[in-house]
């Protein structure tokens, strides 16, 4: 079972299928990893249930945000041990006058006190983490992002983070766009709708990225060589 079969029928896989769409791209072998706005604002200052958790921030995605996290903690650990990149791409507080189109479309997110956009602690950065502040969906979009990735040597891309269908979804296709491997591990991202979030792995599993189960992923990454042992 994939996260999309209770919502894509079987008709519209097999056209996907019979298109030739969602082959396994591959990944590369200097990946680094991107959590994106994984910040208080978005799953709680504590696992709660959805309506619950919205009436402490309205961002919230509520349970399933924690569930994520747990699963990339793990992910974190392993890009930890081998002492490859990690990336924090996250949106800043605001203030009204650089709130732009979002302001605008989403009012809810100018009312976040900045204490909703500290980082989860335990994914949170540590010393020689870059932290890549955003003001649009797209992590690439307005940052300093891709000159990271290029000083790094990266070719790879795990994204994590939220949400699968906006922030995740855009700096996706923005990495596919860059020519860079992109894996998302399905269990280390979350949304606040769970058919969103569905609809939208599959997507980028057809299109842009290769969406694998955590523990696949792990397995895949932990044959790899070490960074700095890559020529």
């Amino acid at each position: 079972m994939r996260p999309w079969d209770s919502v894509i029928t079987d008709e519209d896989q097999r056209r996907y299928d019979a298109a030739g769409f969602g082959r396994a791209a591959g990944i590369g072998c200097r990946p680094a990893l991107l959590i994106i706005d994984v910040q208080y604002r978005t799953t709680g200052s504590v696992p709660m249930p959805f309506w619950q958790a919205v009436e402490e921030y309205p961002t919230s995605c509520g349970d399933v945000a924690w569930r994520a996290v747990g699963q990339i903690g793990r992910m974190l650990e392993l890009f930890r041990r081998k002492r490859w990149p990690v990336l924090f791409p996250h949106v800043a507080p605001k203030v009204q006058q650089d709130g732009g189109r979002l302001a605008a479309k989403v009012p809810t997110i100018m009312t976040i006190p900045p204490v909703g956009y500290r980082f989860v602690r335990e994914v949170g950065p540590i010393d020689g983490d870059i932290l890549i502040p955003k003001k649009h969906p797209s992590a690439f979009f307005g940052t300093t992002l891709a000159s990271h990735l290029i000083d790094l040597k990266v070719d790879s891309l795990v994204m994590t983070g939220c949400t699968t269908s906006g922030c995740v979804r855009a700096s996706v296709v923005d990495a596919f766009s860059y020519n860079f491997h992109v894996a998302v591990p399905e269990e280390c991202v979350y949304d606040r709708s769970p058919v969103a979030h569905s609809v939208n792995l599959f997507d980028m599993a057809q299109k842009y990225a290769d969406v694998l189960p955590t523990d696949e992923l792990l397995h895949t990454l932990a044959k790899l060589t070490e960074r700095d042992d890559v020529q």
